[in-house]
């Protein structure tokens, strides 16, 4: 795992060290031995080595995040782990310029990719990152742009006077020598949430990136909650305050994927016993709410939305007998309801020559690993066949729904 210390970092901060960082080509895991043994070799000292090294597996680990742009940049372990995909801040950077504020503050900067966000819409900001190593790989990355200033200091000691705004991205891990442990307290991370409230309850416009698994209950009175997917996965919950708030929206999910973007949104408190959403069977389709739908408690809103209904009221599938397209959720035609025996599955597996099962499983604690082994014990060669099985609950009744992926 790479060292994310200073050491890692200032061997690179030499016109040595960048030039020989930047002559890299894509890492790759099985040459990196002997790309070691020629560095050195090559008189480069095996400390800047080592640096080198690193910040290349960190850079093409990072290019799921920020593309291209990795291959110019610096990193720490704990910074690209923290860090926004540059699709995400793009999104940030466009509230603040919609609510047309100029100077704006990013408190906890990590490695800058908010403020590059921010400083490409033309806003003049000001990063500050608690973290010496971290803001001097802050001030690297974020060169290019003259609008931009980092700052070694902490969020809370920034007098704010001035700025227009304020964005926040709080530290919510705690690194260790075996590597990086997520917090989930929100009065634990740096600065707490409890200062971006203070912040906001001074009117001062205000946006905070939190982790998408804060709870509702834990989510201000006085603010916009948006959970953000990218590309399937949920990044994010983030949450706007002030003139960076919609007033008629409380709650939304923001699904972000290749072509484009689709929001649903909701202006009322999430509250689970009054969703008020119809429940009832298997139906011929079958919906999966994107991450984002889930956290932001529309599950609800996209069934009413799609025509459709739960098939128990504390499960995230949708039902309908019409095929409705939705950048919302993953849609499947349902082919067939079993109920859950593994006896009878493993009998069904058979008969229908499966070779190849994908198991997808809510509100059961079923571990499809173990199924899978048991479905597929003793498979004839001659089954080549491919199946997916959702296993879930119809009301009480446990079942493994047979489904074929709808493409788009």
């Amino acid at each position: 795992m790479p060292d994310s210390s200073v050491d890692a970092i200032a061997p690179l901060l030499t016109p040595e060290g960048w030039e020989l960082l930047n002559s890299l080509g894509p890492y790759l895991e099985s040459e990196a031995m002997t790309l070691n043994l020629e560095l050195r070799k090559a008189g480069h000292p095996p400390e800047l080595v080592a640096a080198a090294l690193s910040q290349a597996r960190l850079r093409m680990r990072a290019r799921a995040k920020f593309g291209p742009f990795a291959d110019n940049m610096l990193f720490t372990q704990a910074g690209l782990e923290q860090a926004t995909r540059l699709n995400v801040a793009a999104r940030h950077a466009e509230r603040f310029a919609s609510a047309g504020l100029e100077r704006v503050a990013d408190l906890g900067c990590g490695i800058g990719a908010d403020s590059m966000a921010l400083a490409t819409l033309d806003r003049q900001v000001t990063a500050v990152e608690i973290d010496e190593t971290t803001a001097a790989v802050a001030t690297m990355n974020l060169m290019p742009w003259q609008s931009v200033s980092v700052v070694n200091a902490a969020a809370e000691d920034v007098d704010l006077d001035g700025y227009d705004g304020v964005w926040l991205d709080p530290a919510r891990r705690t690194t260790t020598t075996s590597g990086t442990n997520r917090i989930f307290d929100p009065e634990s991370f740096s600065p707490p949430l409890s200062f971006v409230e203070r912040l906001a309850d001074s009117g001062k416009p205000v946006g905070v990136k939190l982790g998408p698994g804060i709870p509702h209950e834990s989510v201000p009175a006085n603010c916009e909650a948006q959970w953000v997917s990218s590309n399937g996965e949920v990044t994010e919950a983030t949450l706007w305050f002030n003139a960076l708030a919609r007033p008629e929206v409380r709650r939304s999910a923001l699904v972000l994927y290749a072509d484009g973007a689709a929001e649903l949104t909701s202006g009322v408190d999430y509250e689970p016993g009054a969703q008020d959403v119809e429940v009832g069977g298997a139906g011929k389709y079958l919906y999966e709410p994107d991450g984002a739908v889930i956290r932001a408690g529309l599950v609800a809103d996209l069934a009413r939305r799609l025509g459709g209904h739960l098939m128990n009221e504390q499960i995230a599938y949708i039902a309908t007998d019409t095929l409705e397209d939705t950048p919302f959720a993953r849609s499947y035609k349902v082919k067939e309801v079993l109920p859950y025996n593994v006896k009878q599955l493993r009998a069904w597996v058979k008969a229908n020559g499966i070779g190849t099962l994908e198991i997808k499983k809510r509100g059961t604690s079923v571990t499809p690993e173990e199924l899978r082994r048991q479905l597929l014990a003793g498979k004839p060669k001659s089954a080549t066949s491919k199946a997916t099985l959702v296993l879930t609950r119809i009301g009480e009744d446990r079942v493994a729904i047979v489904v074929e992926t709808i493409a788009g």
